[in-house]
């Protein structure tokens, strides 16, 4: 329900922002606004979970949602919208503690299992979450809007009946405190992770996943906008009904990769052959994108994308817990998490103010360098 909700959001915010009167830039900003928020309460949601427990703080962190959806709805000038997204970032936890709750009733061997439903509730949402945003908008922005605020409603629901106050201990497990949501970059706490960056079986591979979470941002923080300036779908400019619909197509092109293919993928490949062609594939893709002017062929190029964007998450997540000890990967995690904060933070930022500028190209190129710097760094083998 969450993944509904913001996948449902994502396409529509940015024309709902220029309709109250905010330029590309604003938008970069506003999108920024929420992971900044984000990445600010995040760890402390997280750390507060620790002490009195997941699900209050889970209901907690659903009702800002919630109430950022309804305050977005009615929202009447630009100023109430930055006010919805910040509510909702500061209080966006739900992923996170949804993820140490899963650890606290699972034994070790089946949390991959577990975390594997999650991935797939990801990859469904990005399925139906855009295309309900692109049938709904054309009935008027708001429609889309109360639809997530709907589910947001049903999801608090979900927590506040179905939920154990108390959650069950894994069978075989001794009684005792919950384990840790995952220790997460503060905005003081960047000098205690330097060491993960010096450690040379590690330093490349965290340089690659911050590369491809910069490109990723870059790319959905200014699609939007730039399509609505490029492409055109039967005599009018892209909307958010067009721009949600290839949202939900290359969510149905995660979802064939994710089902099973990535996996035989692994095994033939090996992750490493696996995310050089990722970053490859990214690469080309963005560059194609900066010449594209028709839909098919957008079309064309989203599909390569897909394929790029699709095996590197999994793909340097999966090296990096193998460079890790098992005492220190939710720590490492909660290390990509915060850069992938930081990267949302940033790109939006920076598409919004070349999109601004009227730089399209410039905007898909950006993020074909950073994708070609992923491409380049190099890491090692062992670890």
């Amino acid at each position: 329900m969450d993944v509904l909700g913001l996948t449902i959001i994502l396409p529509l915010l940015p024309f709902y922002a220029e309709k109250l009167g905010a330029s590309p830039a604003v938008v970069g900003l506003l999108i920024a606004a929420y992971a900044a928020c984000q990445l600010v309460a995040g760890p402390m949601l997280g750390r507060i979970s620790d002490h009195v427990g997941r699900r209050p703080v889970l209901l907690v962190s659903q009702m800002g949602t919630l109430t950022g959806f309804l305050l977005l709805a009615f929202a009447q000038s630009l100023w109430l919208i930055f006010v919805a997204r910040a509510i909702d970032g500061l209080t966006a936890g739900n992923l996170s503690l949804a993820q140490a709750y899963i650890a606290d009733v699972t034994r070790p061997e089946e949390r991959a299992k577990s975390f594997g439903i999650i991935g797939i509730a990801f990859g469904l949402g990005f399925l139906v979450g855009p295309g309900v945003s692109g049938y709904l908008s054309q009935f008027g922005y708001q429609w889309p809007i109360f639809a997530a605020a709907g589910l947001s409603a049903t999801s608090i629901m979900g927590t506040y009946f179905l939920l154990p106050s108390s959650p069950p201990r894994p069978e075989g497990e001794q009684e005792g405190p919950p384990l840790p949501a995952g220790k997460r970059l503060t905005l003081l706490d960047w000098g205690t992770y330097v060491q993960y960056f010096r450690r040379p079986e590690l330093a490349g591979l965290l340089w690659q996943f911050f590369a491809f979470a910069l490109s990723f941002a870059m790319f959905f923080g200014g699609f939007a906008l730039y399509a609505e300036r490029r492409y055109w779908w039967d005599g009018h400019r892209f909307g958010a009904k067009e721009v949600g619909y290839f949202f939900a197509y290359a969510g149905f092109l995660g979802i064939i990769l994710q089902g099973g293919l990535i996996g035989r993928l692994v095994k033939r490949f090996g992750e490493r052959k696996l995310v050089w062609s990722g970053f490859f594939a990214a690469t080309i893709s963005y560059v194609a994108l900066a010449f594209t002017w028709t839909t098919p062929q957008l079309v064309l190029t989203g599909l390569v994308s897909s394929y790029g964007n699709g095996v590197l998450r999994p793909g340097l997540t999966s090296l990096i817990t193998q460079r890790t000890g098992r005492q220190e990967q939710g720590v490492v995690l909660g290390l990509n998490q915060s850069l992938n904060s930081v990267a949302q933070i940033v790109a939006p930022s920076v598409a919004g103010f070349l999109i601004d500028r009227d730089w399209l190209a410039a905007w898909a190129l950006t993020a074909a360098v950073i994708t070609g710097i992923g491409l380049s760094i190099r890491t090692t083998k062992n670890a």
